[in-house]
């Protein structure tokens, strides 16, 4: 699984989207702007199974500017600056094809729980099923992001209402309770919505705590990042050219040009300032 997971980033990886977060969150702000002005075009980009079957296959991207409902423009902003932070975070510690296979697989599950949901209600009502697109939105999947952070970060400590302090992991299993709450009191619906669109934290973190299908955790990641890091800031810099006479290196004087003499003997090179005011130097014959 490993080797496949690693074939697949090595194909793949390349066309990963970096600062994904920012498309994210400005599909948010679009989808924020739409449903508070109430423009109409909002009816026409729902994840709906029966009208996608239909022929509109854009929606099958469009529903992710249905944002989640906050009814006060400040928690809008509090939320855009809040998962911007977090996405970026994550895609810096796991890096960006794993942050890109977790937030696309997460979109990808949720529109298979759609249409698990249309085939089942279809096979027990015998018609074709329609507002199940009402169903489906980013809510569960900015949930997941925060979930993702909170088992990456868990000892990292956030403002709660800019005044109560709080470690992630805290907030996390009081996400996972009314997530758990809301599967319990909701009907089977929201279960399969609920349990789709969470699909990608599952599989991230409880198949063996692998990052889709890699052998290592959030946390070893990022110990080694901080590990190469760390060992970047102690290694010395090491320059390609120096001067023999005045020691002036290309990373001290960009600007310089250094050749090496063809009459010294021994490979002894010069800035451009003593190449030919130089001394050649010759070896001691017996």
């Amino acid at each position: 699984m490993n080797k496949l997971s690693k074939k697949l980033e090595k194909m793949l990886g390349k066309y990963a989207i970096s600062n994904l977060s920012s498309y994210l969150i400005l599909c948010y702000g679009i989808g924020y702007v739409m449903t508070a002005l109430n423009i109409p075009i909002v009816n026409y980009i729902t994840l709906e199974p029966a009208l996608i079957l239909r022929g509109q296959i854009w929606r099958l991207v469009t529903w992710i500017l249905i944002p989640p409902y906050y009814d006060n423009i400040f928690f809008v902003l509090i939320s855009l600056y809040f998962y911007y932070s977090i996405g970026t975070a994550l895609e810096r510690v796991w890096g960006t094809y794993r942050y890109n296979l977790y937030i696309f697989s997460g979109m990808f599950f949720t529109i298979i729980g759609v249409f698990i949901l249309y085939i089942i209600f279809g096979a027990i009502t015998g018609q074709r099923v329609t507002g199940l697109g009402a169903m489906a939105s980013t809510y569960y999947l900015y949930m997941s992001i925060y979930l993702a952070y909170a088992a990456t970060f868990p000892d990292t400590q956030i403002l709660l209402f800019f005044i109560i302090p709080i470690k992630t992991k805290v907030m996390g299993i009081i996400f996972g309770f009314i997530l758990l709450l809301a599967a319990l009191q909701g009907g089977w619906v929201v279960r399969i919505i609920i349990l789709a669109s969470f699909m990608n934290f599952l599989l991230f973190f409880f198949t063996g705590r692998k990052q889709m299908g890699y052998h290592v955790s959030p946390k070893q990641i990022k110990r080694r990042q901080e590990f190469n890091r760390q060992v970047k800031q102690a290694t010395p810099i090491v320059t390609k050219h120096k001067c023999a006479i005045c020691g002036r290196t290309d990373e001290s004087h960009p600007d310089l040009e250094f050749r090496f003499c063809s009459k010294c003997e021994g490979n002894y090179e010069y800035c451009q300032d003593h190449l030919f005011t130089h001394k050649h130097i010759k070896w001691s014959q017996e």
